[in-house]
């Protein structure tokens, strides 16, 4: 690896603080996000993933080794996923950001202050109530919920007692993972330090007993929140394997949250390179959804193109018979979601594998001209830059978009955005709701209304069964429940079987990994 000063160097950053020998956080630039946008997306994942986050690395590397200036802008690992099924995320192979161990793990700190930021809030709420309720807070309305960077079902439902001998009433709460919580959306989200304080003061955090709502601001906890969140708001500076800038910063899931890094981040590469290449988590109809619904608009920039990365293994998956053409429908309806709602460019990132066939190989590359979209065949786990060459090649040529469009407008009632998305992006027909969700709707705060929404929903199909594998049509959403998130400025809509605490497998991946005499980890995927 190469000193942080020399990445520093190369990416023209004069104003950083390093953190130790290849780790360090930018200080505030004057960002005029001349470069151009690229996003990575894919199609429906399977449970190991396309490699969307290796592609991403090698892509900006291969941009860099044409003679482009490149700026990778990548999401923090959760160590939920680290030490449950999935493992880290610092790509794989000959495409990595590094060091990838300290990235995966505690890397600069900003999850554990997100964390306590968000418990100091819990603990200030019910602090409240405790000393005389000032507020007229009802415990039973309390919707802010505690987090931990950690997967953890139990913690779904738990009880809180408070000092039942003092009269205080007993409630229900629940963890959600650090990922998904509203304190991370609000860092990822916020153009600067002060938009920051504005949004941890907006946070809704309960009901009165006459149903007026309870704003952070009114417990005055924005500012001690702001303080734990002073350093973690800089974007962290890394380099990839090939030796080139990273700036990894943020980290909400796809599934459950918006899925993409930072916009401080993004602005920030975008002002450094004449590219930014980033990505939004799980498939198109996830991450690569919500990080232009919600991201793009508070950037005020359209990606130049969205590369889509395929496997020959995730399109058989999605076909019952085991034929590449019946499961292309699941690529098919990403690609064409691109091109026809948001009026972007697609280009499909074949992700190529030992195993696969040639035959396999061209009948996916055929399978796309048909409908006049290219794909490239890329090698990021065995050649790194080296492997993405000609999909960078072509990107170079593409002109930025003239105009983005929406699958719904902000001005739509949530009930019609809702229905938009699922017909337009999902494929669906109907939308059903429970009981608490139409309760939710009916309390939801009028100057809310306008937001954006981030559906929550399974990663592993386009409806909210993840047994429904390829194009699912016609199907029924059922939204369960509707959190409004005021800090963040936007609406969660929870659809299906979601949790917002994951659970480990019956075999994590933290009962593999140990570390030896001489300190080394081993097997931290």
């Amino acid at each position: 690896m190469l000193k942080i000063q020399t990445i520093a160097k190369k990416a023209n950053i004069k104003n950083f603080i390093p953190y130790g020998n290849y780790m360090a956080k930018i200080t505030p630039l004057n960002e005029s996000k001349k470069g151009k946008l690229i996003l990575v997306s894919a199609m429906t994942p399977t449970t190991a993933g396309e490699g969307k986050t290796t592609i991403a690395i090698a892509l900006s590397d291969a941009l860099n080794i044409l003679g482009h200036k490149s700026i990778l802008s990548l999401r923090e690992p959760s160590l939920g996923p680290v030490f449950g099924m999935k493992g880290g995320a610092t790509g794989a192979g000959a495409a990595t950001v590094e060091p990838s161990n300290e990235i995966n793990l505690h890397f600069t700190g900003d999850f554990h202050a997100i964390t306590s930021a968000n418990n100091l809030l819990c603990a200030m709420l019910d602090n409240s109530i405790f000393q005389g309720n000032p507020l007229n807070i009802n415990p039973q309305r309390v919707v802010f919920p505690r987090a931990m960077d950690m997967n953890d079902r139990s913690l779904r439902d738990i009880d809180i007692s408070l000092e039942k001998l003092k009269g205080q009433e007993a409630r229900r709460d629940h963890f959600v993972i650090t990922s998904a919580c509203e304190i991370m959306a609000i860092l990822c989200l916020a153009q600067n330090f002060d938009d920051l304080k504005r949004r941890l003061g907006n946070i809704l955090v309960a009901y009165t007993y006459d149903n007026k709502p309870v704003l952070a601001k009114d417990l005055k906890a924005q500012q001690a929140m702001a303080i734990l969140l002073a350093n973690a708001i800089y974007p962290n500076l890394v380099q990839t394997q090939g030796g080139y800038p990273a700036i990894i910063h943020g980290g909400p899931f796809a599934n459950i949250a918006h899925g993409c890094s930072s916009i401080i981040a993004t602005s920030t590469a975008l002002s450094l390179g004449e590219y930014c290449v980033t990505e939004g988590g799980f498939g198109g109809d996830l991450g690569g959804e919500k990080f232009l619904s919600i991201v793009s608009r508070k950037l005020n920039k359209a990606p130049t193109c969205v590369v889509v990365v395929a496997t020959v293994k995730a399109i058989k998956l999605h076909s019952e018979s085991g034929l590449l053409s019946e499961g292309f429908e699941n690529l098919k309806r990403h690609l064409l979601n691109f091109k026809n709602v948001f009026s972007l460019t697609p280009i499909v990132a074949l992700n190529h594998f030992k195993d696969d066939s040639e035959d396999d190989i061209n009948e996916v590359v055929d399978l796309c001209k048909t409908l006049g979209i290219s794909c490239h065949v890329c090698y990021p786990y065995e050649k790194g830059g080296k492997g993405c060459l000609s999909l960078a090649a072509e990107i170079t040529t593409l002109p930025e978009p003239k105009q983005m469009n929406y699958p719904y407008n902000l001005e739509d009632s949530v009930k019609d955005k809702i229905q938009k998305l699922t017909t337009k992006i999902y494929g669906g027909k109907d939308v059903e709701y429970s009981d608490d969700a139409l309760e939710d709707l009916k309390n939801l705060p009028e100057e809310c209304k306008n937001y954006p929404i981030c559906v929550a929903k399974t990663q592993y199909s386009f409806s909210d069964d993840a047994k429904k594998l390829n194009a699912p049509k016609d199907f029924t959403l059922h939204v369960k429940r509707i959190e409004v998130k005021h800090g963040g400025e936007f609406i969660v809509v929870l659809a299906g079987k979601i949790y917002l605490m994951p659970g480990l497998s019956k075999e994590p991946n933290a009962v593999n990994m140990y570390i030896d005499e001489n300190m080394v980890i081993h097997n931290l995927k």
